[in-house]
């Protein structure tokens, strides 16, 4: 009595491998097209310290009279929290956020720092000029380290970094004012202090 010749899986299931790739990807794409909230992409920063980083100012880049300055890792953990919004000239969807930003870079106590993404310094300059520059801060990350450092999936993201230097959000796609009020302003506030009893 002789055995069969076994089959490798691979040539058993081969055949139907490329059809299983492209009815996953057309499921990912489906539930993107029914509404898939991409600001719940998974970010395994949160709770994490900023990774180490160091970005120039944008050349040329003033306000009120005085140069904006860039900044590093050292500068969010000093004792506010951030508000650290991630743009590009380049960017379609920045320039739909950036009259929220404005907004949120005015009101009283905010702390709002702006990483410039794989963009010219001219261009940034011209688009910060042009809708004006809601951030105190403005790092220049030409080659996209930084950003690659913090998890950025696309253009704009924004994170809110405790006083501490820790990630403690992380929104992708533009901001909303919803998005603003329910979740990036109550992780702004001091915790309440319990009565002593």
């Amino acid at each position: 009595m002789t055995d069969a010749p076994r089959t490798s899986p691979m040539r058993r299931f081969g055949p139907a491998l490329p059809l299983l790739i492209f009815a996953a990807l057309a499921g990912l794409f489906w539930y993107a097209l029914q509404g898939g909230d991409p600001s719940l992409l998974p970010s395994p920063l949160i709770g994490k310290k900023v990774p180490e980083f160091s970005l120039p100012p944008i050349a040329g880049l003033s306000a009120e009279g005085k140069d904006v300055p860039g900044f590093d890792s050292s500068d969010l953990a000093q004792g506010e929290p951030t508000i650290v919004n991630v743009f590009a000239s380049w960017c379609v969807e920045c320039q739909v956020e950036h009259p929220v930003l404005l907004a949120l870079g005015q009101q009283p106590g905010i702390r709002l720092y702006g990483i410039d993404y794989k963009d010219v310094e001219a261009s940034a300059r011209r688009f910060l000029g042009r809708y004006g520059n809601p951030y105190a801060r403005v790092g220049a990350d030409a080659w996209g380290r930084t950003a690659i450092d913090f998890g950025v999936y696309g253009v704009p993201e924004t994170y809110v970094v405790t006083g501490d230097g820790k990630i403690a959000y992380r929104h992708v796609g533009p901001l909303t004012e919803d998005a603003i009020r329910d979740k990036i302003l109550p992780l702004l506030k001091p915790p309440d202090k319990k009565p002593q009893g």
